[in-house]
């Protein structure tokens, strides 16, 4: 057991070492370069962001403006209906009493060439 724990504890130490190693290889950028780099990012970002909101506005008034016409399509076509329905209702009662109308007058015609 002692000699596992050592070996572990070397190969941590060594870890370490390669873990340093790796960092000393690693080239950091300049304070000059940081600067700069974070500057391209948050005008990207917000270039971006004011796209996204622009669009989102344009999107949603065209939304209001195509429901608020369709709504008002569906309104004239049903007001054109029901008004179109009441003068069937006016034509076909009109046209139930003319019928019975000539009915009468058929009769009445019927009775009188037969008396």
């Amino acid at each position: 057991m002692q000699k596992a724990e050592k070996k572990e504890k070397k190969e941590r130490k060594h870890s370490f070492r390669d873990f340093k190693a790796e960092l000393k290889k690693v080239i950091w950028p300049t304070p000059k370069q940081l600067v700069n780099n974070t500057v391209a990012v948050i005008t990207v970002v917000l270039i971006t962001a004011l796209i996204v909101f622009v669009l989102d506005l344009a999107f949603e008034n065209a939304n209001k403006f195509t429901v608020n016409k369709l709504q008002q399509v569906v309104e004239a076509k049903n007001t054109e209906t029901e008004e179109n329905g009441e003068e069937q209702e006016v034509i076909e009662n009109t046209t139930l009493e003319e019928v019975q109308e000539d009915e009468n007058n058929e009769t009445e015609n019927e009775e009188d060439v037969n008396e």
